[in-house]
Formats: C-alpha cells, structure tokens, sequence
C-alpha cells in the first residue's frame, strides 16, 4: 500500500513539469522549427534576377550566385557580396 502512494505521489510531482514542457513544445518550440524550415527553403530557392532585402535592410536584386556567396546591384554599377544567409525576403 505504501508503495502506491509513493508512486501517486511521484507522479503528482512530476505532473506540471510534464504539462509546461509540452506547453513550451507546443507554443514555443515547435512554431520556432517551422519558421526555420521556411527560411531554409526561401535561402534554397533563391536565384539570379531575384529582388531581396538583406538583414542590414538593404534592397538589391541578385546577379549572381555562387555557393553561399550573392552578388546583389544594388545600384546602377554598385554591386555588394553578401551571403545567403544575410538575406531576410524575397521581394515580389
């Protein structure tokens, strides 16, 4: 008998830690891991001709992609080198 209230009691203990991870899961944790999806098939999508804003807020549109490494115009003949990972949205 004394065993089954320990166990109850236990499990009484551990309830609310239980349920405030899956809160955070649900509310936090989760959302956080489709917004990272997003931005990785965004950043994967990316291509020449492709009019972005960079992270610091500058608009240009892309002339050249090579691995991680983006050529953005960002003016009649001024042209930057960013990553792709600096880029915050596509602009359409």
């Amino acid at each position: 008998m004394e065993q089954a209230t320990q166990g109850t009691t236990l499990i009484g203990a551990l309830l609310p830690f239980i349920l405030m991870f899956a809160i955070f899961y649900f509310l936090l944790i989760r959302p956080q891991q489709k917004q990272q999806k997003a931005r990785q098939a965004m950043l994967d999508s990316l291509k020449k001709g492709n009019k972005v804003i960079t992270i610091g807020g500058i608009y240009g549109e892309i002339t050249d992609i090579k691995d991680d490494q983006l050529t953005l115009r960002i003016a009649d003949k001024v042209e930057i080198k960013t990553t792709r990972g600096a880029v915050s949205q596509v602009i359409k």
